[in-house]
C-alpha cells in the first residue's frame, strides 16, 4: 500500500483496537507501525496482537513495524487509612518506609532508592504534578517535605522526582519478563521508559542482542541533559511529552521537542513525537484546532513518526483518529512552505563515503527531477542515511531481510519492499526499476537513482550511484 506522505503514523493498540479486523482498518487508514503498551498488556494478549498484526502484514504484502513499549519503573506512594487525605499549602508532610496506612501527616513511600537519594530543595511531584512537595529535611530513610501546591493525596498515586537522579536502572523485574516475552515474538522495536542516563540502555542491549532495535523515551530532565550520549547509544528516540511536561515546566516542552527532533535528525536516528496529539478524539469524532496545529508542527519539524496513544487504544473513534492524522500530515507535506522548512534543518553529511553518496543521491534526484531514490539495504543503515537527507522524492528501500524492512517502516519517507538480493549489477538495476514501476512510483520513461554497495551483499559498503530509465517493460535501461 503506497502512502501519500513521508512522515509515519504510530498507532497504539488497546481495548478499542485489538481484533484483527480493526487492526486492518487502522492500517488501511494510515497506520504504519503498531505500538503494544506493556503497562496494560499481558503476555498472552501481546502474542495475540503480534500474530494479528503479522496476519494483516501477510495479507497486504507490506512490512509493518511493531513497537513493544516497556512500562519502566512505576514509583507510587502507599495507602491511607481512609483512602484519601486533605492537605493545606505550607504544611509539613513526611514520606517514609513505614508500611502503616498513611494520614494527614505522613505516608509510606516504598522506594528506598528515592528516600536515600533526594536532597533538600528537591521536588516530589505526586499524581502527575497535582500535588507538589519540596524536601526540607532527609535522613536517608524518611523525607520531610512542605506542601507548595495541591490540597489532596490518595492511595497509590504516582511520584515523580525531576531533580533527583536515582541509582537504579530503567529495567524493573516486570520489564525483564516482558522483554524476554516480546523478543521471543520477533517485535521490531523496544521502547525504554524513564531513561535517565546512557548506561540505562546497556542492560537492554545486552539482552536483546540485536533481535530488536532500541528506542529511548525522553521523558526526564536527566535524559535531556545527557541527550547526545543517549542518542549515540539508541537506535531511535521518542519525545514522550506527557511525563516530560510533568517533570519540567510545561512551557519548556515545545523547545525541547524541537531540540530532540533536530538532534536525532543530525545523528540519522528516527524520532517519534508522542502524547496527546489528538487527545480530544478519544471522545469526539473531530479534533480541536490546537491539536491539528500540534500535529502539523511535528510534521513541519521533520519528525519521522507521530503517535496516537489512547486515541487509537481506548477511544471511541480509533479509525477516525488515524485517518485525521493521515490527512493532516498529507496537507502539511503539500504546503508550499514545507520543503523550505525541511531543507533549512538539513545538516552537513558526515565525512564518509556512504554519507556522501546519500547526499549526492538526494541532490541528483532533485536536480534531475527523478521519480525516486532506490536504495538497497540489508542492515538498514543505507536507508537511514537516505532518510536523513529528507529528499523531496520518495525513498524505496529494498531489503532481503524482512526484519530490516519492518524496522525501516518507522523511518521518514521509507517505502519498504522485501526482495531477494540482486544477482549482479544488471539484475540490481532491473529489480529496482521493476519494483518502482510495480509500486506505482514511476512510469515507463521516468528515471530513478539507485544506491548500493559493490561488491554486492557487503554490509555497510554503500559506494555506488546509478541513474536508470524505466523501460516500457518496467525494467531498467541506460
Amino acid at each position: 500500500m503506497k502512502r501519500s506522505r513521508k512522515v509515519k503514523i504510530l498507532a497504539t493498540l488497546g481495548p478499542a483496537s485489538s481484533d484483527e479486523a480493526m487492526i486492518r482498518r487502522l492500517f488501511e487508514a494510515g497506520a504504519d507501525v503498531f505500538r503494544i503498551n506493556m503497562s496494560h498488556t499481558d503476555h498472552d494478549l501481546m502474542r495475540t496482537l503480534v500474530a494479528r498484526i503479522r496476519a494483516v502484514e501477510k495479507a497486504d504484502g507490506r512490512p509493518i513495524g511493531i513497537l513493544a513499549d516497556l512500562q519502566g519503573p512505576k514509583l507510587r506512594v502507599g495507602k491511607f487509612a481512609d483512602g484519601k487525605v486533605s492537605l493545606t499549602i505550607g504544611q509539613s508532610f513526611t514520606l517514609d518506609g513505614d508500611p502503616e496506612p498513611g494520614n494527614q501527616n505522613r505516608v509510606q513511600l516504598p522506594h528506598p532508592e528515592i528516600l536515600s537519594s533526594v536532597e533538600v530543595g528537591h521536588r516530589l511531584l505526586v499524581d502527575d504534578g497535582k500535588l507538589q512537595l519540596i524536601v526540607e529535611a532527609t535522613d536517608g530513610t524518611s523525607v520531610r517535605t512542605r506542601v507548595v501546591a495541591g490540597t489532596s493525596i490518595s492511595d497509590r498515586k504516582g511520584v515523580s522526582v525531576p531533580d533527583t537522579t536515582l541509582p537504579v536502572g530503567a529495567l524493573t523485574e516486570k520489564d525483564r519478563r516482558d522483554l524476554d516475552a516480546v523478543l521471543a515474538t520477533g517485535v521490531d522495536w523496544i521502547a525504554l521508559s524513564f531513561i535517565q542516563r546512557p548506561e540505562d540502555l546497556a542492560e537492554v542491549r545486552k539482552i536483546a542482542r540485536g533481535r530488536a532495535a532500541l528506542m529511548s523515551k525522553i521523558e526526564k530532565p536527566q535524559a535531556v541533559t545527557r541527550l547526545s550520549e543517549i542518542i549515540e547509544l539508541s537506535d531511535a528516540l521518542m519525545v514522550a511529552r506527557g511525563d516530560l511536561g510533568v517533570e519540567m515546566p510545561i512551557e519548556k516542552v515545545p523547545g525541547i521537542q524541537k531540540q530532540i527532533t533536530r538532534a536525532a535528525r543530525r545523528a540519522g536516528k528516527p524520532v517519534v513525537v508522542a502524547t496527546q496529539m489528538l487527545e480530544s478524539m478519544i471522545s469526539s469524532p473531530v479534533p480541536t484546532r490546537a491539536e491539528v496545529s500540534d500535529v502539523s508542527i511535528a510534521v513541519f519539524e521533520g519528525a519521522d513518526a507521530i503517535m496516537l496513544s489512547a486515541e487509537s487504544a481506548a477511544g471511541q473513534y480509533p479509525v477516525e483518529a488515524v485517518s485525521m492524522m493521515n490527512s493532516i500530515a498529507e496537507e502539511v507535506e503539500r504546503d508550499p512552505t514545507y520543503p523550505g522548512i525541511i531543507n533549512a534543518q538539513r545538516s552537513e553529511p558526515e565525512a564518509t563515503g556512504a554519507d556522501a553518496i546519500a547526499a549526492a543521491a538526494r541532490q541528483i534526484a532533485e536536480t534531475l527531477d527523478l521519480s525516486a531514490i532506490v536504495t538497497y539495504t540489508a542492515s538498514g543503515t543505507t536507508g537511514l542515511r537516505a532518510a536523513r537527507e529528507r529528499p523531496r522524492v520518495p525513498i524505496i528501500a529494498l531489503s532481503p531481510v524482512v526484519h530490516t524492512a519492518r524496522r525501516l517502516s518507522l523511518v521518514w519517507g521509507m517505502h519498504c519492499v522485501v526482495t531477494e538480493d540482486a544477482e549482479d549489477l544488471d539484475d540490481m538495476v532491473d529489480r529496482a526499476c521493476r519494483i518502482t514501476y510495480e509500486e506505482k512510483f514511476a512510469n515507463p520513461g521516468d528515471r530513478v537513482i539507485i544506491t548500493a554497495g559493490v561488491p554486492l551483499r557487503t554490509p555497510g559498503a554503500t559506494n555506488m550511484l546509478r541513474i536508470a530509465y524505466i523501460g516500457s517493460d518496467g525494467l531498467g535501461g541506460l
